[in-house]
C-alpha cells in the first residue's frame, strides 16, 4: 500500500470541481452532520457521501464502512477524498478503504473543522471551513 496523501481542502474542492470521477465521503458522526454542518457541493454539482467511520455514541469502528462505500456507488475507478472533523478518523478510513480495493484515496487534510485555536473554537485555524469553501447545517 502506497499510503493515504494528505490533500489540502482548497485542492479537494478543486479537484472535486474538475473530475467528474471524484467523490468527498464524511467520515464524521449523523450528530456532527446534525449539529456542526457538511460541506456543500452544490457549486459543484455532488453531494457529500455520509458515512460515519464511526457509530455514535459508542463509537465503535463501523464494521460495515467498505460495504456502505459499494452501496454508495464508489468503484475502484473513483477518486474518494475522506473527510472528518481534523484528519484523523478520515486517515483510517482512506487506510480501510484502500485496503477493500479503493486504490486511488486521499484525506482531506485538517478535515471539516481543523485544530483549535487559542480559545478553543474550531474551524477559524485550518481545515474546509477556515479556508472559507461551501458548507451548510442540516
Amino acid at each position: 500500500m502506497a499510503g493515504v496523501p494528505d490533500i489540502s481542502p482548497k485542492e479537494t474542492w478543486r479537484r472535486l470541481s474538475e473530475d467528474a470521477d471524484t467523490a468527498l465521503v464524511d467520515v464524521r458522526t449523523d450528530a456532527e452532520w446534525n449539529f456542526v454542518g457538511l460541506p456543500d457541493l452544490a457549486a459543484v454539482g455532488k453531494q457529500p457521501v455520509l458515512i460515519p467511520w464511526q457509530i455514535y455514541p459508542t463509537m465503535q469502528v463501523n464494521g460495515h464502512f467498505a460495504d456502505h462505500l459499494h452501496k454508495a456507488g464508489l468503484t475502484s475507478l473513483h477518486k474518494i477524498f475522506f473527510i472528518c472533523r481534523s484528519g484523523a478518523r478520515s486517515l483510517a478510513a482512506g487506510q480501510a478503504a484502500q485496503a477493500a480495493g479503493f486504490p486511488h484515496v486521499f484525506n482531506v487534510a485538517d478535515g471539516f473543522e481543523g485544530p483549535a485555536d487559542a480559545d478553543g473554537h474550531r474551524g477559524t485555524v485550518a481545515g474546509w471551513k477556515a479556508d472559507g469553501l461551501p458548507w451548510r447545517q442540516r
